[in-house]
């Protein structure tokens, strides 16, 4: 058996094949594009509530500082320098369910921000898992002259 060569055999056979072939398979990317988008969006989303919790942590602890901070330095009402100094500086979706605790303990005075991680899409899904932060500061004394 003998075989001969075409000219669809050649490279320039294949060289058309290829051109068939890619016009057959245009619009694929888009159709794979459409298919992985919604992915693509799940990702992200949970990628930004991420960044919610880890923001949520900073928060508090931050909350705690300042409270701490604002109670010890306080000469009267050191509970409630500390509750307002706590909840000044945090943004209105962590404040509405913030729960700032303040003691006095001794030498130092310790404050307890417990948030609540505020949900990218409400009802999607709920993280019931509250951030603490907590600090303490040196009781400042008035000194005695």
């Amino acid at each position: 058996m003998t075989t001969t060569r075409t000219a669809a055999s050649g490279i320039r056979g294949r060289i058309t094949a290829l051109r068939e072939r890619r016009d057959r398979d245009r619009g694929q990317t888009a159709v794979e594009f459409l298919g992985m988008t919604p992915f693509i969006i799940l990702i992200m989303l949970v990628l930004w509530e991420c960044a919610l919790i880890g923001y949520t942590f900073s928060l508090a602890g931050n909350a705690a500082d300042v409270g701490a901070r604002k109670g010890s330095g306080a000469e009267f009402g050191s509970w409630a320098a500390c509750q307002e100094g706590a909840k000044k500086d945090l943004p209105a979706a962590w404040a509405k369910n913030a729960v700032v605790t303040c003691r006095s303990g001794g030498v130092l005075y310790e404050a307890t921000v417990r948030l609540k991680v505020p949900v990218l899409v409400p009802g999607l899904f709920d993280l019931d898992v509250p951030v603490e932060g907590e600090a303490g500061s040196p009781m400042e004394e008035e000194p005695a002259w």
